[in-house]
């Protein structure tokens, strides 16, 4: 037997990264439904101005995003060589931090978008 793999270390290591993937797959889920909500609330109550236009292709590219990390983290889950599914989770934490810093950037710009009228 490898030493790597009796390594308690090492077990406890891919038992942590198993619960980061399955956190990453709920919550990328749950944003992609937050994000298409916040879409229709603009569509229905905020008039059609340009900078509610832009916020909905921000928010749109947002939940493609988190839909990316979604199914991304979803294929590690169930990817049975272990060299694939490090790829497909280092992949799908650096989406979901890239989805969550432009759902910063979004909620920032429609703040201001909503002031400046």
């Amino acid at each position: 037997m490898n030493a790597r793999l009796s390594d308690p270390r090492q077990q406890e290591h891919n038992r942590l990264d198993d619960n980061i993937c399955v956190h990453i797959f709920t919550v990328s889920a749950a944003m992609v439904g937050v994000c298409l909500t916040v879409i229709g609330i603009i569509r229905v109550v905020i008039s059609p101005r340009q900078p509610d236009r832009v916020s909905d292709d921000m928010l749109a590219l947002n939940a493609l995003l988190y839909l990316t990390s979604c199914l991304l983290s979803y294929w590690a889950l169930r990817t049975r060589r272990k060299s694939r599914n490090y790829r497909f989770e280092r992949l799908a934490d650096i989406i979901f931090l890239l989805a969550l810093s432009l759902t910063a950037i979004s909620a920032s710009y429609m703040t201001w978008a909503i002031s400046a009228h």
